[in-house]
């Protein structure tokens, strides 16, 4: 069976957002080494992805390299190999619309043809600006509604008709904190399509919080349509909080079931490198600790939090997450969190 879909991996990009995530909140000192980056690039090129994100935009006053993390879309861009699949689209990711426009420069072939935006929710129409001014320079725009369960239907309209407006690449539906269940791919996926553009594709970034990324994105890839899809996955399931769909996992099926020609062996290399340089079952997959936030539509970072740094039981995170305060779960802060526990003990 053929069918229109596409597959990101955003090993280096979300897997780099989580190693700098478990740094700042002092759990791991781990980062990627200066020659991993390029040998990891070139695996997932020559495994033949069709979308290849490098990582992610965000000015700061430290280096974040280490993370896949840059100051501009210039200096991700040079990270693109010399020799590129002429199939292959590569990516950035900005964190949010605040590189400010001017220092954007247009589009040219020396650059990443691909820029995804996290829209902020508090700066919804800021951050739709941001997005049709990157496809006016040029770029194919993803738009990526992170946390896409917290918007009302008229926000989601909103969205989709910026999507239309600007003829963005693609936009996503996002489960940041893991816990969407199938009736929410498909009702997510059916409101996208009734009202998207037909050339524009729907995209899905699963996270593992109750290991249901990888039966959600089945659903969603098994969904009777015409429209090309995309699925973003992280080799050994790399990524924040619980981690992504593994590259691993579903390629053997999207050759099988689709008809797709991905070559494995490089995902398997790139697994080995991981699982040497880091402790992955610490820093990212199933554990109680990401699960619990997930049951109650929290923040991953609460539970975390309280676990590593306040050593509290998994009861305790458990009374707290479920008694916390409903405009509180899908934002953290430290002072949410300190707040909670305070109050707690």
């Amino acid at each position: 069976m053929r069918k229109s879909i596409q597959l990101l991996d955003a090993t280096l990009r979300d897997g780099g957002q989580g190693l700098e995530d478990a740094f700042k909140n002092n759990i791991s000192n781990s980062y990627f080494p200066s020659n991993i980056i390029p040998r990891i690039i070139n695996l997932i090129s020559d495994s033949g992805v069709d979308i290849i994100e490098l990582g992610a935009i965000e000015y700061s006053k430290e280096d974040k390299k280490k993370f896949a993390i840059y100051q501009s879309i210039e200096e991700l861009s040079k990270t693109m190999p010399n020799i590129r699949n002429e199939n292959q689209l590569y990516a950035g990711l900005y964190i949010g619309p605040d590189t400010p426009l001017n220092n954007i420069p247009e589009w040219n072939p020396s650059l990443v043809e691909g820029v995804r935006v996290i829209l902020r929710y508090s700066e919804l129409e800021k951050s739709l600006n941001y997005c049709a001014a990157l496809s006016k320079k040029g770029y194919k725009v993803f738009i990526q509604p992170m946390l896409t369960m917290r918007y009302t239907d008229e926000e989601l309209v909103r969205v989709i008709n910026s999507a239309n407006e600007m003829s963005a690449y693609a936009l996503y539906f996002v489960d940041s904190y893991g816990y969407m269940q199938n009736n929410d791919i498909q009702r997510l996926f059916d409101f996208y399509n009734s009202r998207l553009n037909e050339d524009i594709r729907i995209g899905f970034h699963a996270h593992n919080n109750m290991s249901l990324a990888y039966s959600n994105v089945l659903n969603f890839l098994n969904i009777d349509t015409d429209r090309m899809l995309i699925i973003d996955s992280c080799s050994t399931g790399m990524g924040q909080g619980a981690g992504n769909l593994q590259t691993e996992l579903i390629i053997p099926y999207l050759n099988h079931k689709f008809c797709k020609q991905y070559k494995f062996d490089p995902i398997l290399e790139i697994c080995d490198i991981l699982e040497e340089l880091f402790p992955f079952d610490y820093l990212w997959g199933y554990s109680v600790t990401r699960l619990l936030p997930a049951i109650y539509n929290t923040a991953y970072k609460y539970a975390l939090i309280m676990r590593h740094k306040y050593n509290l039981t998994f009861k305790e995170i458990n009374h707290i997450l479920l008694n916390m305060p409903n405009d509180l779960r899908s934002r953290y802060t430290t002072e949410n969190v300190e707040m909670l526990v305070y109050k707690y003990k």
